[in-house]
């Protein structure tokens, strides 16, 4: 089993920063991919920002300038530096990993953290 501990969501005001922090733990061989979507009332959830094993970093058009995604490889965590937010940033923002697995022959699996609320205001 692999966990997902998702941190650093609240209330800002527009034009302020947050940064969330996801950690992945558990059985863990390597992690292929990892980031955040987001899921605004009413809408779809949408890829905000995903890395690779190898680094190379994958964003939104609506966040691209503004949002940074970071990882630290040794703690399987992922780090989302999220600047100049706009009340359409408002959503609730779900970790995401990819991974592959001790003691698994079946590839690898997609995990998702319980979500983090993020609430810009006007």
């Amino acid at each position: 089993q692999v966990q997902l501990v998702e941190s650093g969501g609240g209330l800002v005001q527009a034009g302020g920063s947050l940064r969330l922090s996801c950690a992945a733990s558990g059985s863990i061989f390597s992690i292929n991919i990892m980031g955040w979507y987001r899921q605004a009332p009413g809408k779809q959830r949408e890829l905000v920002a995903g890395i690779t094993s190898s680094g190379s970093t994958n964003y939104a058009d609506s966040v691209k300038g503004r949002f940074t995604l970071s990882r630290d490889s040794a703690k399987n965590t992922v780090f989302l530096q999220m600047n100049s937010l706009k009340p359409e940033d408002t959503a609730v923002y779900y970790c995401n990993a990819d991974v592959f697995r001790y003691y698994s022959d079946t590839g690898s699996f997609r995990y998702w953290g319980q979500g983090t609320q993020v609430t810009v205001s006007s």
